[in-house]
């Protein structure tokens, strides 16, 4: 004759089952929120749309990005409209990370310059010119047209990788895509303009920086970098 299972062992399995559900579960908000997704091409080659990448969201607790890093942000509203979603789960995954703060809406792009830094393009040889200095940019595969003397920042029209010199403001970041020719940033808008509007510059605020571009996880053929 077996005897009735007491109610105390019972609770215990049930208790250890939810357990290890939150566990699981505060394991996968941990995944989530140090993986993050560029959201387009402007990164290319240095990253690839599709590309799973780390997000160390420690990386500037104690310290500020500084130019050449590879930074993720949360944009404020003069980046435009975010993307809608997909289809209707995408769309509950995004509510749920921008509600929850795991992983809100953001975008991946180089830091260039710093807040009291000047900032213009181009010199002679179509470079970007921070605080006068030509930058050395061996990622950038994919430029805007430039030809001194015939397509550059004096003839009319101007190139299209041309800008006017601009001081990043206090708490803020230049960023640009390495992917010149397609990438909507922080000087997308004043592009080509010989005296733009004060508005078209877009800066990366440094309470906006949410983490900073760590290894490629996915897909397994380009593991390793940025």
């Amino acid at each position: 004759m077996t005897t009735a299972e007491s109610p105390a062992p019972r609770r215990r399995r049930i208790g250890g089952v939810w357990i290890n559900v939150a566990l699981a579960l505060a394991l996968t908000a941990i995944i989530v929120a140090f993986l993050g997704q560029p959201s387009s091409g402007s990164m290319s080659p240095t990253l690839e749309p599709g590309d799973r990448i780390v997000v160390n969201r420690l990386a500037f607790v104690g310290s500020d990005p500084t130019p050449g890093d590879i930074v993720v942000f949360r944009p404020d509203d003069s980046w435009g409209e975010k993307p809608a979603a997909g289809n209707w789960a995408s769309g509950a995954l995004q509510w749920i990370g921008e509600t929850t703060g795991i992983r809100p809406y953001v975008l991946v792009k180089r830091v260039i310059a710093s807040e009291g830094q000047t900032v213009e393009c181009c010199d002679a040889e179509g470079r970007v010119l921070v605080d006068g200095e030509p930058l050395d940019e061996p990622y950038v595969v994919k430029d805007l047209p430039f030809v001194s003397g015939e397509l550059d920042c004096d003839t009319t029209p101007l190139s299209t990788r041309c800008f006017a010199k601009v001081t990043v403001p206090e708490d803020s970041y230049l960023v640009l895509g390495d992917n010149r020719a397609n990438s909507a940033d922080s000087v997308f808008l004043c592009r080509g303009a010989a005296d733009p509007d004060d508005g078209c510059w877009r800066w990366m605020q440094r309470d906006s920086v949410f983490g900073k571009a760590g290894p490629i996880l996915w897909p397994v053929s380009r593991w390793g970098g940025p």
